[in-house]
């Protein structure tokens, strides 16, 4: 069974952005460690044009095969006229709105988001899945996600968007990994008690 991975940027409060999503604050800790941290242990999560522009382009997948976004995210790339951000991976972005996909390479999850996780996560592959965000989409893939990966910003929002949009539930995980950067951010890999 494939993984599901949460593999998200938040501030030490917990918010993955302002109250209208936006994190841009935290764009200013992608420095040169951080960054090449990100480009060896997870290429794939850096977007195709990232991936241009840090010389990682034609490196194989580590971690996974597939991506899984909200609209909201999707829309940042769609405002810089991109409408196929992570080409190197298969991508799927779940909306309601969104009828037609503008890229043949994104599929749109308009129903059964956990239906067609589930299917995801039974197909044959050692990759797993990257679940980008947001909020909402992480809220209703709750008990289907199997490990997160926190990239936790030293800067406190205060109020904003929450990591998961979800009702009140206590769920365990196992701390597996913890790294540190000079630039004060830290990421932290938790696997699911189950």
């Amino acid at each position: 069974m494939r993984k599901l991975t949460y593999f998200i940027a938040c501030s030490l409060d917990g918010f993955i952005g302002d109250p209208d999503g936006d994190a841009t604050a935290m764009m200013s800790f992608l420095d040169e460690e951080y960054l090449a941290f990100l480009g060896s242990e997870y290429p794939e999560t850096v977007a195709t044009h990232g991936r241009r522009t840090l010389g990682i382009d034609d490196l194989p997948n580590k971690r996974f095969d597939t991506i899984i976004q909200g609209r909201r995210s999707y829309d940042l790339a769609l405002q810089m006229d991109i409408t196929s951000p992570y080409a190197h991976l298969r991508e799927y972005v779940v909306s309601s709105t969104l009828k037609e996909s503008p890229d043949p390479n994104v599929e749109i999850i308009s129903d059964d988001l956990i239906g067609t996780v589930r299917k995801l996560k039974a197909e044959d592959s050692e990759l797993g899945i990257y679940l980008c965000g947001g909020s909402k989409v992480a809220g209703e893939l709750f008990d289907e996600i199997d490990e997160l990966i926190i990239k936790s910003y030293p800067l406190v929002y205060g109020t904003g968007m929450p990591m998961f949009a979800t009702g009140f539930a206590i769920s365990e995980f196992a701390l597996e990994s913890v790294r540190a950067f000079g630039n004060g951010v830290v990421v932290r890999a938790y696997s699911r008690k189950r």
